[in-house]
């Protein structure tokens, strides 16, 4: 069994009714055993194509998705699904296709905001989305570099936020920039034979979309990002 297709039943069943599947729906889904399914949880996870709750194998988060409660919530129709970050949101409605709203708070404390992606364009477009983390150590504690990656009214509004909380103040892109993003970063996540990017492509990605901040700087080197 491949991991891909493990990823692609999971996003598939939370886009369809919210939840993840249960393991038991999972193995007579992929006609495997519960070791081989811990075994592509594990692959899946060693991969960066999921994240896990320590010790187990019951899924915290599967970018665009978590399955733990976070600031953004997405909706579309009765429908409704938690973000890891303005990125992953911004790629749920990506992935949902139609109109979706993401319900948020500035800066995760403040006044809140709806962001309505439809017809491949987010209303308001006046907002930001600061990105503090280094893309190159996003993955050393990815459920804090999500936590950080947060929209905003403008980048004064970033300053004053980064000072008082003592985050280091990284990029900050336009909402609709970040939009762009979700669409070549997440536009595939749901095919069968899906793959973790690679470190090139997403370099691509970055410089393509005009990304200059050190925070968007990899590595020349191969592997998966």
């Amino acid at each position: 069994m491949r991991s891909g297709q493990l990823h692609y039943e999971i996003l598939h069943a939370l886009i369809d009714r919210g939840s993840a599947p249960s393991p038991e729906e999972l193995q007579a889904r992929l006609i495997c055993t519960r070791a081989e399914l811990d075994r592509a949880f594990e692959e899946l996870a060693e991969a960066h194509g999921l994240v896990l709750h320590p010790g187990t194998h019951d899924v915290w988060a599967i970018h665009p998705f978590s399955l733990a409660p976070t600031p953004f919530v997405v909706e579309s129709g009765e429908r409704k699904w938690w973000g890891n970050c303005a990125w992953c949101s911004l790629g749920i409605a990506v992935l949902v296709g139609g109109r979706c709203v993401v319900t948020t708070t500035l800066g995760a404390e403040g006044e809140r905001v709806r962001l309505t992606v439809e017809n491949g364009r987010v209303t308001p477009a006046d907002l930001v989305v600061h990105f503090p983390v280094p893309m190159v150590r996003a993955w050393d504690n990815v459920v804090y570099t999500c936590s950080t990656m947060l929209v905003f009214r403008d980048e004064a509004q970033v300053g004053e936020w980064s000072t008082r909380h003592r985050i280091p103040r990284g990029d900050v892109q336009p909402v609709t920039k970040v939009l762009e993003l979700a669409k070549r970063w997440y536009g595939e996540h749901l095919r069968p034979d899906w793959t973790k990017k690679s470190v090139a492509e997403a370099r691509a990605i970055f410089t393509d979309l005009g990304f200059k901040h050190s925070v968007w700087s990899l590595p020349e080197q191969e592997g998966r990002f």
